[in-house]
């Protein structure tokens, strides 16, 4: 009769001597796909020293708190190095085993409340299953850009001088390990968090943005139009960003050569798996199209959608006023604005699903018109089409080759151009009148489109204005925390690092709008109020309670500015110390008086 099989074999941890190391290994079965027999593969969970100590390695710290549960240890092994992780700690009063440390904390400090303030703390907890190692991990990450300095190479030395959430060394190989873990379901789960903190009807601006890359192992990187006009391959970042909350909700990349036109369907569709399901988008001209509007329609999405003057539906409009003045007859004048502005209701019908017609609620297009900005546009046109002119006919005198079809479309727009489609040699050029007469007959005029709300066109302008906001989100993404450049080699590489720099991106996007709000008139940046809280220190000494250094000047207005209560002790105002209660314990007998006879 055969042996029965142990159910808890593979996950008996022995010792591995491999190479004079003694590896803490399992050795779980698997179904080899290509053969269907049965194998076993060894798992290195750390090293055992000579006492037969246990030191965990990055397999064991990056697994999830079920795979370590499941471990077998021996019961002669010194597990210590284990209890002593941050996730593994009991509730209660804290062990006081730490050496000699005196660390930089007070910029950490404010990024850690700013984490809990915002609930991006909690949300990787749930994300992650309460792994608050891997989580402490994640924010060490997250905060490196704004506090530290260079690239995540330096980040163990930061370690050393800085008091970062994850206790341990996180090193190239353990970063690496760390990113390559984190998944699109890890993604997913994050944004779902993100949309339950939403109000209803908030709004939100779509806005994307190239970043170059070194290398080409990246399946996104293309050579498009970039943003940046370096000549590299990119990726095209897209993001979605509360203008209610000021931080952002939502992030997806796509290859570089995508339009933003394409994008939006596949956005649309991951927000509304992500239950982003009453939000208000607010788009820029770059996302406009039929396609784009119907699509809108078909879902009732609300938005506001920056439209061009170009366009049919909308040129059809500014066509109708015919010859005019000093501005058009029919539109109203917006003092305050300094402009005038009309809106048109539109019924616009698609064909939905089973043959059902769908039609638009509250599709409006808002027309405006400066009169100041169509002398400056009507200016701007002569002027391109005088030096566009006399560039292409020192091209032709010198028969230079001329550029690829996109450029010199882009480059001389009011001609038509004939040219040897080999030698790329121009033959003649002709001005195109009616571009030239339609550019200079939506001079001045701008629009934009809104679905599923009922706004005024000044209300209409001023949300549409808000996505200025998000500019500054990638100012921040390629300044303070040095992301213009994707530095990755691989794939599920790339998705860790975008995921850990959504997680700064928030915490740095509220840090950048209380400051505006509130400390503009004494910090011109974020990187003055992180480098205004540095010296706050963390100091720690065996056998004793740590503490922190106090809290001085524009540290405490800070605090305030924050809303953050500044830690006990660390106030410049001090409680007064003094009682009148007696001293604990048992009070002191009366000494009792015995009179002499004498004295009755």
């Amino acid at each position: 009769m055969a042996r029965p099989v142990d159910p808890d074999s593979g996950f008996r941890v022995k010792i591995h001597d491999n190479g004079g190391h003694r590896y803490a290994s399992t050795q779980p079965a698997f179904t080899d796909p290509a053969t269907g027999r049965k194998k076993y593969r060894r798992l290195h969970w750390g090293v055992v020293d000579e006492n037969n100590k246990f030191h965990p390695d990055k397999n064991y710290l990056l697994a999830s708190p079920e795979e370590r549960a499941k471990l077998i240890f021996p019961e002669d092994w010194d597990l210590s190095e284990i209890a002593s992780l941050t996730g593994n700690r009991k509730r209660g009063r804290p062990e006081i085993e730490s050496q000699d440390e005196n660390r930089l904390y007070g910029d950490i400090w404010l990024l850690e409340k700013i984490a809990e303030q915002t609930g991006i703390w909690d949300d990787l907890m749930a994300v992650f299953d309460n792994d608050l190692e891997k989580v402490n991990a994640v924010l060490t990450l997250a905060y490196f850009p704004m506090s530290g300095k260079g690239t995540y190479h330096q980040l163990a030395a930061w370690q050393r001088i800085a008091k970062t959430p994850y206790q341990g060394e996180l090193s190239s190989p353990y970063i690496t390990a760390l990113t390559q873990k984190i998944t699109e379901q890890d993604r997913m789960a994050l944004l779902r968090l993100r949309a339950k903190r939403l109000s209803k009807q908030e709004l939100c601006a779509v806005d994307s943005t190239s970043r170059s890359a070194w290398g080409s192992s990246l399946a996104d990187i293309h050579y498009g139009k970039n943003k940046d006009h370096l000549p590299l391959p990119q990726t095209l970042e897209v993001v979605v960003y509360t203008l209610d909350h000021h931080m952002p909700v939502y992030y997806r990349t796509f290859a570089g050569n995508t339009p933003d036109s394409r994008s939006l369907e596949t956005i649309l569709n991951d927000l509304e798996q992500a239950g982003f399901r009453d939000i208000v988008l607010i788009t820029d001209r770059g996302y406009e199209s039929v396609r784009n509007l119907e699509m809108y329609i078909d879902k009732g999405q609300r938005m506001i959608m920056g439209a061009k003057v170009g366009q049919k539906l909308i040129l059809d409009k500014i066509q109708a006023f015919g010859n005019f003045g000093a501005h058009p007859d029919g539109m109203e004048v917006a003092p305050d604005e300094r402009f005038y502005y009309k809106q048109y209701d539109i019924d616009y019908q698609i064909e939905g699903k089973r043959d059902n017609v769908k039609k638009s609620e509250r599709l409006e297009i808002n027309l405006y018109f400066d009169p100041i900005r169509r002398g400056q546009e009507i200016l701007d046109i002569d002027i391109n089409v005088r030096n566009q002119q006399a560039a292409l006919t020192v091209i032709q005198k010198d028969q230079t080759p001329l550029d690829d079809d996109q450029t010199i479309h882009r480059a001389y727009n009011f001609f038509k151009l004939d040219y040897d489609p080999v030698t790329r040699v121009l033959k003649s050029f002709s001005l195109n009148q009616k571009k030239v007469n339609q550019a200079r007959r939506t001079a001045g005029f701008f629009a934009n489109i809104t679905h599923g709300m009922k706004l005024t066109p000044i209300e209409a302008h001023h949300h549409y204005l808000l996505r200025g906001e998000q500019e500054k989100y990638f100012a921040m993404m390629k300044g303070i925390m040095g992301a213009d450049r994707q530095r990755n080699s691989s794939e599920s590489g790339k998705a860790g690092r975008l995921f850990i720099l959504f997680v700064s991106q928030i915490i740095g996007s509220y840090l950048s709008y209380i400051r505006k709000a509130k400390l503009s008139d004494q910090f011109h940046s974020v990187s003055d109020i992180l480098n205004e809280m540095r010296p706050i220190r963390y100091i720690e000494h065996p056998n004793t309670v740590a503490y922190i250094t106090p809290f001085v000047g524009r540290q405490v207005a800070i605090s305030e500015a924050f809303d953050i209560d500044i830690p006990e002790g660390c106030a410049p105002e001090y409680v007064v110390r003094k009682t009148n209660k007696g001293k604990r314990g048992r009070p002191r007998k009366n000494k009792q008086v015995v009179k002499e006879e004498s004295e009755t």
